[in-house]
């Protein structure tokens, strides 16, 4: 393959797309380290991304992720998996472009909540009366945001591997192997 970029391979999308799974698999590929933000974030705070939200609010909660961009703008490239409404603040995209590229695990909103119902993460903005709803409300807010990556990957009815693969390709030259 071509080239390699030089800036961090981010992965964005709704809770439930894939992009802790399918970062790590990428990152073992790229020879990168692999960061997942709510990881790190509960890590450092001592907290579960829940109990944050819980005590703190979403505020303060997406506070710190702009934090842990900037930091994470002057490191070396990694694959990273910000949590799913890291797009909501305006300036963080622009703080890993050039040359970082941004790909878009793109999901429906079903479908993505499916896959949390199998999961045992306590998803805060997810405990809600009717959490179809919720998610879905979620897409409708986010989804303009998305689609300033500067790739999309449909996570649907593609294999694992075809899905890594995929992101592999886009990190190396920007070209996308399926439709």
């Amino acid at each position: 393959m071509g080239w390699q970029i030089d800036g961090h391979l981010v992965l964005i999308g709704l809770p439930g797309s894939g992009k802790s799974t399918v970062g790590r698999a990428v990152a073992k590929r790229l020879s990168r380290p692999f960061l997942d933000f709510d990881a790190e974030i509960e890590k450092r705070e001592g907290l579960s991304v829940a109990r944050l939200f819980a005590e703190r609010g979403e505020n303060e909660f997406r506070k710190l992720e702009v934090a842990l961009t900037r930091e994470l703008a002057a490191a070396p490239p990694m694959v990273l998996a910000p949590g799913g409404g890291w797009v909501t603040n305006p300036e963080v995209m622009a703080l890993f472009r050039p040359p970082g590229r941004i790909i878009h695990l793109q999901i429906s909103a079903a479908e993505a909540l499916r896959r949390l119902s199998r999961s045992r993460v306590v998803r805060p903005l997810l405990a809600q009366a009717d959490p179809a709803v919720a998610m879905q409300a979620l897409w409708e807010r986010r989804s303009a945001l998305y689609a300033q990556a500067d790739a999309v990957v449909n996570v649907e009815g593609i294999d694992s591997q075809r899905l890594i693969d995929s992101v592999v390709a886009l990190a190396h030259d920007g070209t996308l192997g399926i439709g």
